[in-house]
């Protein structure tokens, strides 16, 4: 049975005057959409003002956001001078991202980075990953390397250099290597939840306010692939 987060089992891993960070689970929409359903930044909000008993309109700022089908690290803040300042940590690429995936297929070099042109559609909502430039189509960088040979599967650690849309799941599929349950991009069936085999794993940036190093680690899923992986 999939278990959505609410106010209640929200799965905190960082929090302090200025920052939130929750362990997304599978389904957990991060900013709300067309769907209508409630978004994790609503529940977030809901924690907090329940927590500090707080009077009144809760100050959340997105900073990121992550695939609905996919799992792990999600930043918030709560302030506007942590979320300007997150905003330009991100922009400027001073934070380092790092995913694990479950891909079926071994890569053609057990580490690489691979470099792409994205072009998006939005018709389906999904982006093609070219060789070469095209019009309309954006550069996408990542490195990755095999870190566990499952029975049927192969564990990767993805570090991200750009943030494009799904560029994991169309640079990783353009190599031959969909993602587990991504029926979008390749892989033959979906997952029992509904979600895929992608998890935003750790973080690592400088805090915007306190100045100190952080590094901030989502445990995996308590699913049979993902805990093998993490044992």
């Amino acid at each position: 049975m999939k278990l959505i987060s609410t106010p209640d089992n929200l799965d905190v891993l960082y929090e302090d005057n200025h920052l939130i960070v929750v362990n997304k689970r599978v389904g957990d929409l991060v900013q709300g959409d067309k769907t209508g359903d409630t978004p994790l930044s609503d529940i977030v909000k809901a924690y907090l003002k329940k927590k500090y008993d707080k009077p009144g309109e809760v100050f959340l700022g997105v900073v990121h956001r992550l695939d609905r089908p996919t799992t792990g690290l999600v930043v918030f803040a709560r302030t506007s001078k942590a979320l300007e300042r997150m905003n330009a940590l991100f922009s400027n690429r001073e934070t380092q991202k790092t995913y694990w995936a479950v891909v079926k297929n071994v890569p053609p070099k057990s580490e690489d980075t691979l470099i792409h042109y994205l072009k998006r559609n939005p018709k389906n909502n999904t982006s093609k990953a070219h060789s070469k430039e095209v019009p309309d189509s954006k550069r996408a960088s990542l490195s990755y390397s095999i870190i566990k040979k499952l029975d049927r599967y192969l564990a990767l650690e993805i570090a991200l250099h750009t943030g494009r849309h799904h560029q994991i799941r169309a640079q990783l599929a353009a190599i031959g290597c969909p993602i587990k349950g991504d029926l979008k991009y390749g892989f033959d069936r979906s997952n029992p939840d509904g979600g895929i085999h992608l998890h935003a794993r750790s973080l690592h940036f400088v805090h915007p306010v306190t100045k100190l190093p952080l590094t901030l680690i989502a445990p995996v899923p308590q699913e049979v692939l993902w805990q093998s992986i993490e044992n």
